[in-house]
């Protein structure tokens, strides 16, 4: 009898261990108060700033209507204005880097060794990235954050909480399109956001999980971004990720023996 209880007191303690585990820890600092919308984006965007430097490794997939593609990959972000990618084949083999600023752009294939380098335009932008979006949402989207600046100071339409979750909605008076905004009141992390058309059909729709605390930051290591009219997204899972490091830079240059078109 004594011996069972035992077995039943330690399967116990492994559950418990096992669930706390797949908790992260949250900061000691922080506590679970209710926040008022107002405070609750000024932190969001706080904490979307505090991440300047950004390099991560992990696995890209780009669905369009008709294509699907899938690849490991490596990127370094220096926010606000620049994004190096690189596609890696079987047994990390480098096939093609790209580098993308706010006005500018290289795309070296390094199995042909060719180098396609021009000005930065929108088309330019949904060629590489296979998604109809704009630079600095896609900078965002790798660092799985959204850009709450415009509606600092400004009232939702709606704001709610319902179970761990702070809702925000707004509503632009112009267009009618409506922000939905999710966020875990535990972490702070933005797990899901849509932008709805004026009929109420989704237009665009993000999802974000696997959280853990980069420079006391929440961050995804699963990112999902979906442009639902146009049939695109694109599916991040990241297996290595690192924010802020003083040793994060762009080192890329074209081979000299590289042939380069101007686009």
């Amino acid at each position: 009898m004594k011996k069972c209880s035992l077995i039943i007191l330690l399967c116990s303690y492994l559950i418990i261990l096992f669930i706390s585990g797949c908790v992260p820890s949250k900061p000691t600092e922080e506590t679970e108060e209710i926040l008022s919308a107002e405070r609750l984006v000024n932190k969001l965007e706080v904490n979307r700033r505090r991440i300047k430097l950004f390099e991560g490794s992990g696995t890209l997939v780009v669905q369009t209507s008709n294509s699907e593609n899938k690849a490991n990959f490596e990127t370094i972000l220096v926010k606000p204005d620049s994004i190096y990618l690189t596609i890696l084949g079987a047994f990390g083999i480098q096939l093609a880097q790209t580098l993308v600023t706010t006005d500018s752009f290289i795309f070296y294939d390094d199995l042909h060794n060719t180098a396609y380098q021009g000005r930065l335009s929108e088309d330019v932008l949904k060629s590489i990235f296979k998604i109809d979006l704009p630079f600095s949402d896609i900078i965002d989207a790798f660092v799985g954050s959204v850009n709450l600046t415009k509606h600092l100071y400004k009232q939702p339409s709606n704001y709610s909480v319902e179970y761990d979750k702070y809702i925000l909605t707004y509503v632009d008076s112009t267009s009618h399109f409506t922000s939905i905004y999710k966020i875990d009141i535990r972490s702070l992390g933005i797990t899901s956001f849509q932008v709805l058309d004026p009929d109420g059909e989704i237009v665009l729709n993000c999802n974000y999980s696997d959280f853990d605390y980069i420079e006391n930051v929440a961050v995804p290591y699963s990112i999902e971004v979906q442009n639902v009219k146009d049939g695109q997204s694109v599916s991040i899972k990241y297996n290595k990720l690192r924010a802020n490091s003083a040793d994060i830079s762009i080192n890329f240059k074209v081979p000299d023996d590289a042939t380069v078109i101007k686009w």
